[in-house]
């Protein structure tokens, strides 16, 4: 599949490698907008993964067949090397890539996830907003957000996801992810991945927090370092977006 994508080409043009971002779960390529405007000697290619954005919908979802979008994609841009920043189920996404295009990636950053078949389901409530307004088919998003609040407390939550509501309808393939979502929260262990990697975590965030997280990026990705960023939640890059572009610019340089 060829993902929807943008280009942004560098203001001062070198010769490095483009830097391809990947959202995460209910996202779009908008999502790491932030992270894309900081970058002005590298072309940036942000996607919509498949059932995201204005990509195409397909009843079929899982790791595998994310990740060969991404590559596809890039094989019809012509892309050989590339260096990849997933965010959630987009640094999931960009790891199953490492694992099937090792030689061609040259950097990986994955921010707030772990390589690891997780239990706990952090969604329910959100789907279950997400259902009320695809079955009410509100026509405008204030209507939406008031539906919506029947479920969900947090208002940043809630803006996040009506930035994939357009014309009544949710951009999303809501029914395909839902159907999908124990495949979204698992993963197949790869086989050790050894060139370095850069795991990002919030320090209010329960993603990569617990012993058997910390040892899954081990098993996987030997000599990964891992950084907190403290006092961030899930969306580190949205809350503190000066120290993850400080990180991820360090890490890239070295």
């Amino acid at each position: 599949m060829i993902l929807n994508h943008q280009i942004q080409k560098p203001v001062n043009p070198s010769e490095l490698e483009p830097v391809v971002l990947i959202h995460g779960l209910f996202g779009s390529l908008s999502n790491l907008g932030m992270l894309a405007r900081a970058f002005d000697q590298r072309a940036v290619i942000q996607l919509d993964v498949r059932n995201h954005g204005l990509s195409e919908h397909s009843e079929q979802m899982n790791y595998d067949l994310m990740a060969q979008d991404v590559l596809e994609t890039l094989d019809h841009l012509q892309i050989q090397k590339f260096s990849l920043i997933g965010h959630s189920m987009g640094g999931k996404i960009s790891m199953k890539v490492a694992e099937k295009a090792e030689n061609r990636l040259v950097c990986l950053i994955v921010l707030d996830i772990t390589p690891f078949a997780y239990q706990e389901n952090h969604h329910e409530q959100i789907f279950k907003a997400l259902f009320a307004v695809q079955d009410a088919a509100p026509s405008s998003r204030l209507q939406a957000t008031e539906i919506m609040k029947e479920f969900i407390r947090e208002d940043m939550v809630i803006q996040f996801l009506l930035k994939s509501f357009t014309q009544g309808k949710w951009r999303f393939n809501l029914n395909a992810i839902f159907a999908h979502y124990a495949e979204i929260l698992s993963w197949q262990e790869i086989e050790p991945y050894t060139q370095p990697v850069l795991f990002l975590r919030g320090g209010l965030s329960p993603y990569i927090h617990k012993p058997e997280h910390f040892e899954a990026i081990q098993r996987q990705f030997p000599i990964a370092e891992i950084k907190e960023v403290l006092n961030a939640g899930h969306w580190l890059h949205a809350e503190k977006t000066d120290e993850v572009l400080l990180e991820i610019q360090s890490f890239l340089k070295s």
